[in-house]
């Protein structure tokens, strides 16, 4: 009796079986991930083009300000635009000397008010936060929450109360009532920002150097304050940036002409009764931002890792 052997399938090497179909799924998907990435890019040009926008429009003013400094004074709001026919560098140098002093004197003025205010912030707002972060004293939460209240209160509301106090001890048309507040702690803005930062400081550090016999004076100066690099540069360019900018604490204290700091002696260039010199004001205008600029510059990295450590984000 004879048997018929049936031939089977061979199985095919490039399908990985016998008589499977290929599989088409790979290039379909390939396509869906090429067609999502352009997608992504779509979206992020779209983005980065609206950021740039906004960018531009949020530095035009600065850049006309650099232009109109470098144009003749009749021709300032004359032609608008950002375009300049020639050079006007007579601007700088009749600015610089336009008021009764050089205006490297309201510069330096203003130098000393800032480094007054930024050794007063430091050394007062860091034992503040030193106090509220590792202490325990009576109402120590109470006064903390009203320390954040201050934060809310403008500074318009205690003006008239300082003023009278400044004017009887005789502190008017001087510098220490633009200086003596920042060695009060003040600024609560700062101390909620140092004091955040030592809440992240482990606290084994402190209990090491307490067995070692280290009292609160030794633990702050010598283990806390030099981790608190941070937190103190942070402080140092904000508060640069705001005491080399404040205009109205300045006007109300300072009536004399030689005591002028920068904002208050770009504002003697306005002259309601006689022409203003518009090309010599933006010219000094610019000269004034280039501190400003300079420490944001060098600081920027300090500014972000102090924020980005303090809890403040």
């Amino acid at each position: 009796m004879t048997t018929k052997l049936e031939t089977l399938p061979t199985p095919d090497k490039k399908s990985g079986g016998a008589g499977k179909p290929t599989n088409h799924r790979k290039p379909r998907e390939s396509r869906g991930t090429l067609a999502f990435s352009r997608a992504q890019r779509g979206k992020s040009l779209m983005k980065h083009g609206i950021l740039i926008l906004a960018g531009g429009l949020m530095i035009y003013p600065l850049l006309w300000m650099v232009v109109s400094s470098l144009r003749p004074n009749e021709l300032i709001f004359r032609e608008p635009g950002l375009w300049l026919n020639s050079l006007e560098m007579s601007n700088y140098t009749s600015g610089w000397s336009a008021l009764t002093h050089p205006f490297g004197h309201y510069m330096i003025n203003s130098a000393i008010v800032v480094i007054g205010s930024i050794l007063g912030n430091l050394i007062s707002c860091s034992m503040a936060a030193y106090a509220f972060a590792r202490l325990q004293f009576t109402a120590k939460k109470l006064l903390f929450g009203i320390m954040l209240l201050t934060i809310m209160l403008p500074f318009h509301v205690v003006i008239v109360p300082q003023y009278i106090l400044f004017s009887q001890i005789g502190w008017v048309n001087t510098f220490w009532p633009l200086i003596v507040p920042k060695l009060l702690a003040t600024e609560a803005f700062f101390v909620f920002l140092m004091v955040q930062f030592i809440r992240g400081i482990p606290r084994e550090l402190d209990e090491a150097a307490r067995i070692d016999g280290a009292g609160h004076p030794r633990i702050f100066l010598q283990v806390i304050l030099p981790l608190m690099v941070p937190a103190l540069a942070t402080t140092t360019i904000f508060t640069f940036i705001w005491t080399w900018n404040d205009f109205f604490g300045a006007l109300i204290y300072l009536t004399d002409p030689d005591m002028f700091t920068v904002p208050v002696a770009l504002r003697a260039f306005v002259d309601s009764q006689s022409a203003t010199s518009w090309g010599s004001l933006f010219a000094m205008s610019i000269v004034s931002l280039l501190p400003v600029f300079l420490v944001f510059l060098f600081g920027q990295r300090f500014l972000i890792k102090g924020i980005a450590t303090t809890g403040i984000k």
